[in-house]
Formats: C-alpha cells, structure tokens, sequence
C-alpha cells in the first residue's frame, strides 16, 4: 500500500506542478464568469451619443408624429425633402441619419431605410420597428369602422402559463420548471462527458510514454505493474478533483467580487433598471403602448422570479454528490481501460484499433443523455442509466428530473461492481503489456494476457 501512496503523490505533485495545470485551473474560472458577464455588461453599456434624425416620407404625412423622441434620440418630421439630396449633407446640417418612409410600407414592410454613416444601435431599430409595426396595425383596423376597437382587443387578450407542481409520497409539494431540468440535464451530462473521455485519455498517454521512454522499466524494478496503474490512475483522479474543486471555489469567488462592485446588490435595483430601460423606449404620448410595456414587465419580472423559486427547489445536494461520485467511479472505470491499452501497445496508430470500442459506449452514453431530456422516464433512458459504462452520463442527465432513489441506488451498485471486475481484468492486461515490445497487439492476445496466471 505504501508504493501505491507513494506513486499516487508522485503523480498528483507532478501535474499539479505543471504550467498547463496552473494556467487551465486559472483560466477557466475566468472564463465560465466571462461567459456570463460579458453580454451583461455589453447590454449595460448603451450607445450615450444623441441622435438627431430626420423622418422623410415620400409624398406622404401618414407616420408624421408617430415616432416621439426619446432620451437618446430626437425625430425631426421633413416636409418636401429629398432624401437622395440630403444623403451628401445630412452629417453636416447635424442629422445622426435619415430614415426614409416609402409610403408602401403598409404592404412592404422592407420599404423602411434607416440611412447613416454608423451603424445603428439595436435598441434604436427594435423602437422604430415596433412604434410603425403597431400604428401600421391600428390604421389598418381602424380601416374597418368597428366601434370601442380598443376595448376589444384589451379584452380578449389572454396569456396562459402551465406552472408544474411535483408531489412526493408524503404529499410534499414543490414547483418545478421542465426548462431548469432540461438544461442542467445538458449541462451535466457534457460535463462528464468530457472530464471522463479528458482524464482517462490522460491516464493512457501517461502510461504510453513511460512505456516507450523505458521509465517504466526502472519503475517497476521497485514496485508491482498492478500498483503502479492504480497509483497512476488514483493520482489522475486526485488531480481532477483538485481542479474542479478550485474552479467551483474561484467562480463562485469571482461572481461574488464582480456582484458587489459591478453589479446591484438589491434585485430590486435590477429591477428598476429594467423597468426604466423599457419605459424610455416607449413613447410618451402613446398610452396603450405604456400598458402594454408595463403588463409585459410585470410578466418578465414574475418569470425572473419564477425561475429563481424552481432553481431553489433542485435537490442541488443530490445533483453535485452524484456528480462527483459519477465522475470518480466512471473515471475510474474506463482510466483502468485506458491504462490496459496503454500499457499494451507501441505506437499511437496501434491505440486507434482499442479506441472506437471504448469511445462508442461514451458517445452512445451523450445521445441519449440528450433524448432523456425530452423522455427521462423512458425505458431507453432508465436502462442507459444502468448500464455502468453509460450511465455515469445518462443518469446526470435524469437527476435533475427527480430519479427515484432505488434506481440511483442500483446504478451505483452496477458502476461499482463494474469497475472492481475492470480494474481487475486491465491489471492482467497492464502487468504483461506494460514490458512488451514489438509485437502486434490484437484481442486474442489480450485475452490470453488475461487468461495467464503467472
């Protein structure tokens, strides 16, 4: 047990040591929080240059007035000019750009042109879109003479939203939302995914290089092949552990130094900013169109709070134990594959023939981790999540949508099972493989360094 320790903390010191480890641990925090901020701060950072504009129609005075200035703009009405002249002088008489009205705009709805020497900011164009989109829509049904109009289509105006209410054995209620559970089940699933095919390949190419620099050689006149592969494949997994540890503790740290200095500590502030933001955009004198912002933020505010309720209510104890037992144990399985076919080939076109079978059930393992999102409670689904080559994926994927705690049970059994039998069999593989040289390696031999009890 001790040559064990001793190689697990030679492994664990030598990669945590290395540049690529620090930069990635680093990195990565960075750029998860990044992922999340940037686009915050980039629609939190508006265009403040103010916008003279002037509104030409041509032969026309239907949208005269219809456009109302806003903090950032004004739109100044032009009667009798020509927009092909003013095209050359517009920047100069003091004009951001023209916008060009063709009167055909009722049944053409490109035949609106915001003319400028920049482009224009998206919040500008969504304002203009929608102010002419709606009094467009209201000439055309005023246009049928039909009385109290207004009151009518207030009226029959209904939003329905289906809340999910999930109720255990005990009678316990709680709300849920599909969308929460769709996208942690993706976002678990490609996870482990990818740290189990990412570690596992490191374990294979560690032990490939040891074999053909010889080191191993040397390594082995002192300790057991069965001790150096479970030293390295235990220290690989240290190593993991270690990284994803910090990169939970870094972000969290990060979200939280950017929470307090860039961004309000009151939801409510958030709120208000939102609120202003919308109410600046919609035109002053238009009293319908204030109603209608102002119902449809209060429907957007009751949403945020909506989803951050469904985001309380995962069972996030669960969903991060299993992670981290999931990836242990399933990294675990296929790092003792990995060693085998290391240790048993000479050249890295030789590993590509052992490859494809370990891959597939990985892969097969994400497809339809992706299906369970749409059916968790399939049989497909249910029986991936046990076989223990796939379910460390699979079984991510459905634990968001509250698995039944004997199937996690029996899938943890399975994977444990599973991995003290492989582990056992690639210890076969890896104390003859790791001293042989070139000869080809094909499946009839390894099941013959299996079979030998020597």
């Amino acid at each position: 047990m001790s040559n064990i320790t001793t190689i697990i903390s030679r492994e664990y010191s030598t990669r945590v040591k290395k540049k690529s480890f620090i930069i990635m641990t680093v990195l990565t925090p960075l750029i998860f929080v990044a992922l999340f901020l940037i686009p915050v701060l980039i629609m939190g950072n508006e265009d403040k240059e103010f916008k003279r504009i002037a509104v030409i129609e041509d032969g026309s005075d239907l949208f005269k007035g219809v456009l109302k200035d806003r903090e950032d703009a004004d739109f100044v009405y032009l009667e009798n000019a020509d927009a092909n002249e003013l095209k050359t002088t517009f920047e100069d008489i003091g004009y951001y750009g023209i916008l060009y009205i063709s009167p055909v705009v009722t049944n053409v709805p490109q035949a609106v042109q915001l003319i400028s020497k920049k482009q224009p900011p998206l919040d500008l164009l969504q304002y203009i879109e929608r102010t002419l989109e709606q009094d467009i829509e209201n000439k055309k049904l005023l246009a049928y003479n039909i009385e109290d109009l207004d009151e009518i289509l207030k009226s029959v105006q209904t939003d329905v939203s289906v809340q999910t209410i999930r109720i255990d054995d005990a009678g316990q209620t709680k709300e849920t939302s599909t969308g929460i559970s769709m996208a942690l089940a993706y976002i678990g699933a490609l996870l482990m995914y990818m740290i189990v095919l990412l570690f596992g390949v490191q374990v294979m190419r560690g032990v490939f290089e040891e074999k053909n620099s010889r080191i191993v050689e040397v390594i082995i006149s002192s300790v057991k092949p069965v001790e150096l592969m479970l030293g390295k494949i235990i220290g690989i997994a240290l190593v993991g552990l270690t990284q994803f540890s910090i990169w939970i503790i870094l972000t969290f740290g990060i979200l939280t130094v950017v929470q307090s200095q860039v961004l309000p500590d009151d939801p409510q502030e958030i709120r208000k900013q939102i609120s202003q933001s919308v109410m600046s955009q919609v035109p002053s004198s238009q009293d319908s169109q204030i109603t209608e912002q102002t119902i449809e933020l209060s429907a957007q505010e009751e949403e945020f709070a909506k989803i951050y309720t469904n985001l309380m209510n995962v069972n996030w104890p669960l969903i991060l134990t299993s992670f981290f037992f999931y990836f242990i144990f399933g990294y675990l399985l296929y790092a003792s594959i990995f060693a085998a076919i290391g240790s048993a080939v000479d050249t890295d076109s030789d590993t590509q023939q052992f490859m494809f079978p370990i891959m597939l059930p990985i892969i097969l393992g994400l497809f339809v981790a992706l299906g369970t999102m749409e059916n968790p409670e399939s049989s497909l689904s249910f029986w991936f999540s046990m076989i223990p080559f796939t379910s460390p994926i699979v079984m991510m994927a459905r634990l968001p949508f509250e698995v039944p705690v004997w199937e996690v049970i029996v899938s943890v059994i399975v994977l444990i099972a599973t991995f003290i039998g492989f582990v056992y069999l690639a210890a076969k593989i890896y104390r003859v493989g790791i001293l042989m040289y070139g000869k080809k390696v094909t499946y009839k031999e390894m099941w013959k360094w299996i079979k030998y009890k020597g």
